[in-house]
């Protein structure tokens, strides 16, 4: 299990190093952080695709960087959630800024400011790091503290002792790997952006300011006080519904089918690619003949049947496959119709099908059985695996 954490974990963060490099690289990243290094390997005149993609690694990492630095400046140090770049704690902030309505929409826009910078490489290039070099610079002093680094933040996800984390070795196939996760990730921060929580965020917070005036509010007897603001679980709640109930904006949904397809076909060119390896040199993911840097055992075939799932998730974005709706046999939701024509999520018009009726129609259903074969596949660990697959 302790090698089985960085790699999720990693899903999320990635970089690498050129072979005859890696030390020098790992040494800067190690003194200097990720934002200096990406800002001296930007200004290289034509930079090899080993810097190439340390550009891209880099970038990635500093997508997660700016969000862990937003937080930290707002307070919302706390698991806030089952958004993106929200589910890490982090070290408390002294002096947290005041509430800002615009708070998490900022957040996703710095991150798919970064997102957005990867790109796919074809050149051949092997590049290693060690994780244990890897630090986020979470209160912007440009120095690292020792809850900073990657080990310490990844702590709360395993139970095992310390202990140094392995090097890595990255190849072209990473390459696509990287590119796939940074389309998923930014076509996240889309369908969020698209139902934009800015308007509701105010709403609620000033309507609990009001009510505060008249007395002391009644605690959320669940789970207290939540950040940011101090809104509780209910007025999280109120944030979310009222946040889906907006219309949408076509361009960011359009724009999150187009990322969601793109992360499919860089999948498929990632497995192409690592199944024609024939090297075992500290892999990220292996192929069914190599193993893994990390220590993690991958079961024969798992690619294979991950890309089966991948075949649904396009099917589903391109309407050839329907999500199953409940009060109508053989009837699903079309969601490619639905990214390219978007409408607000009303919950009862969903329920009782006014909302849904629009993307309605008879066609096949997609069901379970592609992410059961990996489930069975990968006993019981199909989500923890599709975080380290992408």
């Amino acid at each position: 299990m302790r090698h089985f954490i960085p790699a999720l974990s990693l899903a999320a963060l990635s970089l690498a190093a050129p072979p005859a490099q890696a030390e020098d690289l790992s040494q800067e990243i190690a003194a200097k952080g990720i934002a200096p290094t990406l800002s001296r390997l930007s200004a290289l005149p034509s930079p090899s695709p080993e810097e190439a993609f340390a550009i891209n690694g880099l970038h990635f990492l500093r997508a997660v960087e700016v969000t862990f630095q937003a937080r930290y400046a707002a307070g919302v140090t706390d698991r806030t959630g089952m958004l993106p770049f929200l589910q890490l704690p982090l070290p408390e902030s002294p002096s947290p800024a005041p509430f800002d309505p615009a708070f998490l929409s900022n957040l996703f826009r710095a991150a798919q400011a970064e997102l957005d910078q990867v790109a796919p490489l074809t050149t051949d290039f092997a590049l290693t790091i060690g994780l244990d070099d890897l630090w986020f610079d979470i209160n912007a002093n440009a120095l690292r503290e020792p809850e900073e680094g990657f080990a310490t933040l990844i702590a709360p996800f395993t139970a095992a002792s310390p202990g140094p984390l392995p090097k890595v070795t990255f190849d072209t196939a990473d390459a696509a790997w990287l590119a796939a996760y940074a389309h998923l990730l930014s076509g996240l921060c889309d369908l969020i952006l698209a139902y934009d929580p800015t308007e509701a965020m105010t709403k609620v917070a000033a309507t609990k300011a009001k009510l505060a005036e008249l007395g002391p509010l009644t605690p959320d007897p669940i789970f207290g006080d939540m950040n940011p603001g101090g809104l509780d679980f209910v007025d999280l709640f109120a944030v979310v519904i009222e946040t889906l109930r907006r219309e949408p904006d076509p361009a960011r949904t359009a724009s999150a089918k187009a990322h969601l397809l793109q992360m499919v076909a860089l999948n498929r060119d990632f497995w192409t690619k690592v199944n024609a390896e024939t090297d075992n040199q500290a892999e990220w993911i292996p192929n069914d003949r190599q193993t893994s840097a990390l220590g993690i055992a991958v079961p024969q075939g798992a690619g294979a049947e991950w890309l089966r799932v991948l075949d649904d998730v396009q099917a589903l974005l391109e309407g050839r496959k329907l999500i199953p709706w409940w009060r109508i046999e053989g009837a699903g939701i079309d969601l490619g119709a639905f990214l390219d024509k978007p409408a607000p999520l009303d919950i009862p018009g969903w329920v009782q099908g006014w909302s849904a009726l629009p993307y309605l129609k008879q066609g096949p259903l997609v069901t379970a059985e592609s992410l059961d074969r990996f489930d069975a596949l990968l006993q019981g660990n199909a989500m923890l695996f599709a975080l380290y697959f992408n």
